[in-house]
């Protein structure tokens, strides 16, 4: 198949890539390399079914070649990044949403869009089921990423009821692996680059606060199901593991792991930071078979040797 992975310069889009181009599709990446890296796709350029565009999806892409699918995974991820220029960050969501599905209708291709867990907030339920509508605060500092992913999935459910276009929503939780920027600002690239930098760990709150955390490539196993699914399938579908670990419970694994002398500090909690995100897979699990069975220890130690590499360590 020729199937276009908008953001695929990105840590999850370019293992997508690498296991479509394994599974011998042809591929097309957009990315204006805002977060993404050409470092990470340069494994595909000797490739020739492999073709990099670089471009913004709040703007018109215009793609001449047959697509048979779309995967959108194309927006800043971690706050650091989209808190930089929220005005830019919703735009991708809400206007790069809106021209994809335009470009898979006018393809007749099949779309997926990597929407998160950010959807649900600072959630009253857990585990949280895809029948929760979330606790978000629109107005708050995280909204441009929360409320633009929400709208996002707005859009995509508008086109497939209205255009009755073929559909899928992955809610991806928290997912970790090699390729991670360094400096990205999230939890497991933090506490890997200060425990390896021997430079005290910073967590945010008193540490109870709760994250599950899904390896990357069990991830993308999770995506490429849910969108080689039945039509019926629309999603959405948490993906994420649902083994719960708090930052302090982390932290110290992350220390353990490293051999770091590195040690822990508190700092205050961020505003609208969430205190507790655990997935109800039970979707996933029955009409997926997708089950995530790499430990956060295991899934880690691969994380750190990625990270020690990079870091010339």
């Amino acid at each position: 198949m020729r199937i276009l992975v908008a953001g695929g310069a990105g840590f999850l889009g370019s293992h997508l890539i690498d296991k479509l181009l394994i599974d011998g599709h042809e591929v097309i990446c957009v990315d204006n390399l805002y977060t993404g890296s050409l470092q990470n796709l340069a494994p595909f350029k000797s490739d020739s079914r492999f073709n990099f565009i670089k471009g913004d999806v709040s703007e018109k892409i215009e793609i001449k070649a047959s697509l048979d699918m779309i995967f959108n995974l194309a927006c800043p991820a971690s706050p650091i990044h989209y808190q930089r220029n929220p005005v830019e960050t919703i735009k991708t969501s809400l206007f790069g949403s809106f021209n994809l599905l335009e470009l898979a209708l006018k393809k007749s291709a099949k779309i997926l869009q990597a929407s998160t867990s950010e959807v649900y907030g600072d959630p009253l339920l857990s585990p949280q089921v895809e029948e929760y509508w979330g606790n978000v605060n629109p107005i708050g500092i995280r909204a441009c990423y929360d409320e633009g992913k929400r709208a996002s999935e707005t859009l995509f459910f508008d086109f497939h009821r209205q255009h009755r276009l073929d559909i899928k929503i992955a809610r991806i939780f928290n997912t970790y692996g090699p390729r991670m920027d360094l400096n990205d600002g999230r939890v497991v690239s933090n506490f890997i680059v200060q425990a390896l930098e021997e430079r005290d760990i910073t967590i945010y709150g008193n540490g109870e606060q709760t994250r599950s955390f899904c390896y990357v490539d069990e991830l993308i196993d999770g995506l490429l199901k849910l969108m080689f699914s039945n039509k019926d399938t629309t999603g959405p579908i948490n993906l994420g593991n649902p083994i719960e670990f708090t930052m302090l419970e982390l932290a110290q694994i992350v220390i353990e792991l490293t051999g770091s002398k590195s040690v822990i500090k508190f700092e205050p909690l961020p505003a609208d930071d969430p205190k507790q995100r655990r997935p109800d897979i039970s979707k996933a699990q029955e009409i997926l078979s997708w089950d995530p069975i790499i430990d956060l220890r295991e899934g880690l130690r691969r994380t750190i040797r990625d990270f020690q590499i990079r870091m010339n360590l």
